[in-house]
């Protein structure tokens, strides 16, 4: 039965603690000593845990069982108790190490990431920052520190990776300054500390004969049918070789000649549409019959419940006979905005078709279908302008006409 004030004040141990029992998870440990703590037991994560509530009397029985609900009201809202407190602790003292921030953070935030950056993210965390900044309190590391970590990466080389890791530190200290746990960003007082990235350029073949011949090569391709698919529609479509790998049949129309992927797998979060010109679409009538009874349009070779391997459109480029350093899976995209944009199609058309990333990201949730009309125009354009250099033929560049 519940406890009461008689019975808190009147409880004694002899020689090993006793539970008084209240309700609901709360109980007082009495201890030979005669302290009286006040605890309550939950399970969290499939887990039994003891959250401390203070000692009797200095917290009444009243005052215990208020605190038991606040911890139950958590509970509901699938909250650890004992989290909460450790967290608000944190915000109260401003203080709290840069991993503990830093886990925080990438807790919260990954989730929105494809897990390709995800993993790139752990991965910069755990090789490059925490070693060396993860016991320190994040509102202690200074300018100075943390450049001291970004010349470690510099001194090996890693110029671009020490720009991504100063990005990712920036992050981890704005959001600790928006829960109380720094007062500034030391990152951003190192603008122009770093010597500049120079910039990469994806290996891609973007002169018009050369395109022939890798075009001429993947008709060719002696290798699986599924992975010859991929290459041809990879040119068609240019989207990013993840996009190609992890194409779903539900996501392609092939009466209204259109393939739209969700926001969730595209790098920038936002949904895109991706017109099929007639070819794209004979491509894809083309393997529906080995493909179409699944998932995915192009199916790993060992199991069709996973997407194809991301090295296996590169794989069949090195067979054949194209080194890295000539062309990739994702110069494909290099290759048709070198060209669309020689042949006079609008910037802003070619970048939307691209998905190349927008600046104000409310604006993007809704430009998925801008100028989709020119892009659809621009699409089949572009696909008999690709048979043309296949055949070998003369080509006159093709010229967008405005209006």
């Amino acid at each position: 039965m519940p406890l009461t004030d008689p019975t808190i004040r009147n409880a004694k141990a002899d020689t090993k603690p006793v539970k008084l029992f209240d309700a609901a998870g709360l109980f007082l440990l009495v201890t030979p000593a005669g302290g009286k703590w006040w605890r309550f037991k939950y399970r969290f994560g499939g887990k039994e845990k003891l959250l401390s509530m203070g000692t009797y009397p200095q917290v009444s029985l009243k005052e215990a069982r208020e605190k038991r609900d606040d911890a139950k009201k958590l509970l509901r809202n699938h909250a650890d108790p004992a989290a909460e407190r450790q967290a608000v602790k944190q915000t109260k003292s401003g203080k709290g190490s840069f991993e503990a921030v830093a886990r925080e953070w990438f807790s919260k935030f990954s989730q929105s990431w494809v897990p390709r950056h995800a993993e790139t993210i752990q991965q910069r965390l755990k090789n490059h920052i925490l070693p060396s900044l993860g016991q320190r309190q994040i509102n202690e590391v200074t300018a100075p520190v943390l450049l001291a970590v970004l010349r470690k990466i510099e001194a090996q080389g890693y110029i671009e990776t020490a720009h991504r890791v100063k990005q990712i530190c920036g992050q981890i200290f704005r959001y600790a300054i928006a829960t109380g746990r720094a007062e500034r960003d030391p990152a951003a007082d190192l603008k122009g500390a770093l010597p500049p990235a120079k910039s990469k350029r994806m290996a891609s073949i973007i002169d018009p004969k050369g395109v022939g011949g890798l075009l001429r090569a993947i008709d060719d391709y002696k290798g699986s049918i599924v992975t010859q698919c991929a290459l041809q529609l990879g040119a068609l479509t240019f989207v990013r070789p993840g996009e190609l790998r992890h194409a779903e049949w539900e996501e392609i129309d092939l009466d209204a000649a259109e393939w739209r992927i969700p926001a969730e797998k595209m790098k920038m979060k936002s949904p895109h549409i991706v017109p099929l010109s007639k070819q794209a679409v004979s491509v894809l009538n083309k393997i529906q019959p080995l493909t179409g009874q699944g998932r995915y349009v192009f199916p790993s070779e060992r199991t069709r419940a996973r997407p194809m391997s991301e090295n296996t459109v590169n794989a069949a480029l090195r067979r054949m006979g194209y080194t890295k350093e000539e062309v990739t899976g994702h110069g494909f995209r290099s290759m048709a905005s070198t060209l669309l944009h020689e042949q006079g199609w609008r910037s802003e058309v070619i970048e939307r078709q691209l998905a190349h990333q927008e600046r104000n990201k409310v604006k993007a949730a809704y430009n998925h279908a801008e100028h989709l009309a020119e892009r659809k125009k621009m699409m089949q354009t572009w696909t008999d302008y690709l048979d043309a250099l296949k055949a070998g033929a003369k080509i006159i560049p093709f010229r967008q006409v405005n209006g």
